[in-house]
């Protein structure tokens, strides 16, 4: 599994849906999607929200994503995650 970062930016509409049973439904969108969440925050700033996650692979990613943003008009920015110790090693040999 491969780590990806979402960063999801709310619509005017997206923010009057903010529940926690949209929330449980967006998780359960990943788990179906063969994906996993590591990790789930809000934010302050350019985005709202930041989701660590794992996928296969970037279809999946892809797929995910549009289905979030039809469920819930919050519109993400998929982002795939290196491990530092892993990206040092692409560049050390």
């Amino acid at each position: 599994m491969k780590k990806f970062l979402l960063l999801g930016k709310y619509t005017t509409e997206a923010v009057k849906g903010i529940t926690k049973e949209r929330t449980k439904k967006v998780v359960n969108l990943i788990k179906a999607n063969n994906g996993k969440v590591d990790a789930m925050y809000a934010l302050l700033g350019p985005y709202d929200l930041a989701f660590i996650v794992e996928f296969p692979d970037i279809e999946q990613v892809i797929k995910t994503s549009v289905e979030i943003t039809k469920l819930t008009g919050i519109g993400f920015t998929s982002l795939p995650a290196v491990e530092v110790e892993e990206f040092d090693q692409l560049f050390s040999k």
